[in-house]
């Protein structure tokens, strides 16, 4: 067996040869500038700059925030050099439809309806973007039949509307709401009766999405089971599992939360038979979409002791602003609601935390930038899902060609035959439903060459809107 020493020696010459440190602790770098400059060979090639492309028909873009969307957002619209407009509520409708009229772009959270009504206005607009999860407040297909874009954010406030549900959870099995009240009114009523630890219960969640599959995972961690419910069939997180139908997991359910868009087929998801099929002393939250819930029926259901208690954050009608507005004038049943024992009623605060509406602000704000200044509609919710990488600083002379149409047989042919006089250097065409969309960058042009393209494109039959960018 070898001595220690020459191995020790070995070890020394290595890291010599190497320039290695010697410290246990040493975390390795990245090659500096000049290492790079020298050592790589010249036919490498760095990653070029893109290009900042400007619009060649219209003037600034104008952006209108409303509903006091996140200053993230803002900042990027103001280094892009963008005219912004903000306001920190939602505007009525006369005053939307006034100011619509000019604006290229517009951001709204979920309190802003654009209505075709509105929409018919906003001949300017380019690209919607809702500041949300949800985008059931914009009329999606009149917006893509105009020629606009709509972008949201579909899973920046996943985590904190799974922290929510985790924290009704908690308090709706413990009674808190009621024992806050009673201690307020000066009340003590220390009781434990009915009141439950949440481990080693079984957690229903209905809609297996972002959220879904977060809070999947923090309900786990507090030692519950968990079941879900989906349309579609979605690989479970943890040791979670699917069940085929909602009756199933009604049935096996003591807390039931849902997690599903605002469609024709969730209309009233759960009402009277739903409530029947879930477990005596059973609980249901609904932080997804007031409509969801028939809510007369869960009212109805709470008052029998069918369900053992209930939390809210959404509701069918909401006020346009903050203020004491959730009365009988604006749905029918919320005396009746709010008089009821261990139900948890807040004001669709689900994603209103810091982190997630910065991070909404960011995502969209950057989503809708994209599409203003490349015209890459990935994400859209309503759109073609178009991309090219972006022309290289160097390319002074070309033209990016964005061009919506309806989608109808000859249209493309129609649009080649004008670009077949330039060099059409790449071109990606998608479309969905009575919509498509083209893209399409040209070399060696001029002035006079974009201002012919975008005549002759802006004359073409089927055309619902050009831009160009250069």
């Amino acid at each position: 067996m070898s001595s220690p020493r020459p191995i020790q020696k070995l070890s020394e010459d290595f890291r010599t040869a190497v320039n290695l440190s010697t410290s246990p602790g040493a975390v390795s770098t990245s090659p500096n500038a000049s290492y790079i400059n020298q050592a790589r060979p010249r036919s490498y090639s760095m990653a070029k700059p893109a290009k900042a492309l400007k619009p060649f028909s219209t003037g600034d873009m104008k952006i209108l925030l409303l509903e006091n969307v996140n200053e993230t957002a803002i900042e990027i619209f103001n280094k892009q050099g963008y005219q912004v407009e903000f306001h920190k509520s939602s505007l009525p409708e006369e005053e939307l439809i006034e100011k619509i009229k000019d604006v290229h772009a517009i951001g709204i959270r979920s309190k802003t309806k654009l209505t075709a009504n509105v929409l018919r206005h906003a001949k300017n607009l380019v690209v919607i973007g809702c500041f949300c999860i949800g985008t059931n407040q914009v009329d999606l297909e009149y917006a893509a039949k105009s020629g606009v874009a709509v972008f949201n954010s579909p899973f920046s406030n996943s985590r904190s509307v799974a922290e929510l549900v985790i924290a009704e959870i908690i308090t709706l099995s413990r009674q808190l709401g009621d024992r806050s009240i009673e201690m307020h009114s000066g009340v003590w009523n220390k009781v434990s009766a009915r009141c439950w630890e949440i481990r080693g219960k079984t957690l229903g969640i209905v809609g297996y999405g972002h959220i879904g599959a977060q809070l999947s995972v923090l309900a786990e961690a507090f030692g519950m089971h968990v079941i879900y419910y989906d349309v579609m069939m979605i690989m479970a997180l943890g040791t979670a599992q699917q069940v085929p139908t909602l009756n199933d997991l009604l049935n096996q359910s003591d807390f039931v939360t849902l997690h599903v868009p605002e469609t024709p087929e969730t209309k009233d998801l759960m009402s009277t038979p739903q409530f029947a099929a879930m477990k005596d002393g059973a609980y249901l939250i609904n932080a997804s979409r007031g409509t969801v819930v028939d809510i007369q029926a869960l009212v109805d259901a709470l008052k029998l002791g069918k369900l053992a208690g209930a939390a809210l954050d959404v509701y069918p009608n909401e006020p346009a602003k903050n203020g004491p507005l959730f009365n009988d004038e604006l749905n029918s049943w919320a005396s009746e609601l709010r008089s009821l024992r261990n139900v948890i009623l807040t004001p669709h605060i689900g994603g209103s935390t810091e982190e997630a509406q910065s991070a909404i602000g960011v995502e969209v704000g950057t989503a809708l930038t994209r599409y203003i200044n490349e015209g890459i509609s990935t994400g859209a919710v309503n759109f073609p899902e178009v991309a090219l990488r972006s022309l290289d600083l160097d390319q002074a002379d070309a033209v990016r060609v964005l061009y919506i149409h309806q989608n109808v047989p000859g249209v493309l042919k129609t649009v080649n035959n004008v670009l077949a006089e330039h060099n059409i250097e790449k071109q990606f065409s998608d479309s969905r439903g009575d919509v498509a969309y083209l893209m399409a960058d040209i070399s060696h042009v001029n002035v006079d060459d974009i201002k012919s393209l975008y005549q002759q494109l802006e004359q073409t039959t089927y055309k619902i809107a050009t831009r160009l960018l250069y």
